[in-house]
């Protein structure tokens, strides 16, 4: 048996402006349970850098432990990669960012890799504002080890077992917003049209960039009771529909009747969001996204799109005045100028 994908390509597939066709973008074939969400995130993911573009040699893809971690072994197969250890992987990510820059950088992670063991260092690759697209792939329980509660996991929220939840959720969109993530969007694995969207802005933003992406387990956290399944999130949901307009193109869009923010990114591309509700605030305001995520929450029903953007904020690379150029393209007399200026350095700091 064999988990790779035939290499017969159709002469006539459709290809990008870089040349490159989807197949170009895909990896593996997926192990995962028939019908998870995590898949449909991956089909996304390849969709939004296939359609961007981006070259796949220039993707970096990073993640940690668990079953969404797993997942970048499906997208992808001819971009950089990196599997690092549980809860590990923004270490992993802030490294290699720090080292080349010029690489697209997307982590991939869990509830339980970023909101238990991982939190810690979650919390810090969001407040140093990491150039990188994070997507959380949450599902509310621990699929890998048979289904227990996860820190995401909804108060009340009951287990495949019957038992209900006696903890207060981690809700890491929010968790995000409070530690000074510049890019803070959610969406559902069902929602193509608009995950799509959010991903290409994800990966357009400069900065650090959050997904929280709402996958239902279809093994452990797809019952009756589950506030984490199919049939509840699509019932749960105040989606805000997303349209991603790439800079090259002609802006053509047409949406219901209400409200549309177009929001500019730094490359000239436009985020057009369109709201439904009648609740309609400022992205650009933290607060604002806070309280509305909050309010959201206590009417029971769950925000989805772009929930906050701050496209001013320095990133890490800007912080540190690091290397423009890939620390291995460095030669010594680059890393060694000579005593001269090493002299000079230290008089500075007398």
């Amino acid at each position: 048996m064999t988990y790779q994908r035939p290499n017969f390509r159709h002469p006539e597939a459709p290809v990008n402006t870089l040349g490159f066709t989807r197949r170009d973008y895909e990896g593996s074939i997926s192990t995962l349970c028939a019908g998870c969400g995590h898949d449909s995130i991956s089909a996304a993911i390849i969709e939004a850098c296939f359609g961007l573009p981006v070259a796949p040699h220039r993707i970096a893809k990073l993640s940690g432990i668990g079953c969404s971690s797993k997942t970048p072994a499906y997208f992808l197969g001819r971009s950089h990669g990196f599997n690092s250890v549980h809860g590990r992987m923004p270490s992993v990510a802030t490294g290699a960012n720090l080292a080349n820059q010029d690489l697209v950088y997307i982590g991939v992670s869990g509830d339980g890799d970023s909101a238990s063991i991982g939190f810690g260092q979650f919390a810090h690759v969001v407040r140093r504002n990491l150039n990188m697209t994070y997507i959380v792939e949450n599902n509310g329980c621990y699929g890998l080890t048979k289904g227990q509660d996860s820190a995401t996991a909804d108060r009340g929220s009951k287990s495949k077992k019957g038992s209900a939840n006696p903890y207060e959720a981690i809700d890491l969109a929010s968790v995000a917003l409070q530690l000074g993530a510049t890019f803070v969007a959610r969406s559902f694995s069902g929602d193509r049209e608009q995950l799509v969207p959010l991903i290409k802005a994800a990966l357009s933003h400069s900065g650090f960039a959050f997904l929280d992406v709402m996958s239902p387990c279809v093994t452990f956290n797809n019952h009756e009771g589950s506030t984490k399944s199919y049939i509840h999130v699509r019932d749960h949901l105040d989606a805000a529909p997303v349209d991603f307009v790439p800079v090259r193109d002609e802006i053509r869009a047409s949406y219901a009747e209400g409200m549309t923010t177009e929001v500019r990114m730094h490359d000239g591309s436009v985020v057009r969001l369109h709201k439904d509700s009648g609740q309609v605030y400022n992205i650009e305001d933290r607060q604002a996204a806070l309280r509305a995520i909050a309010e959201h929450d206590e009417a029971g029903r769950t925000l989805t799109g772009l929930l906050y953007i701050d496209r001013d904020a320095p990133d890490l690379h800007k912080v540190l005045g690091t290397s423009r150029r890939p620390l291995n393209s460095l030669k010594e007399k680059d890393l060694c100028p000579g005593s001269k200026v090493l002299d000079s350095i230290n008089a500075g700091l007398r």
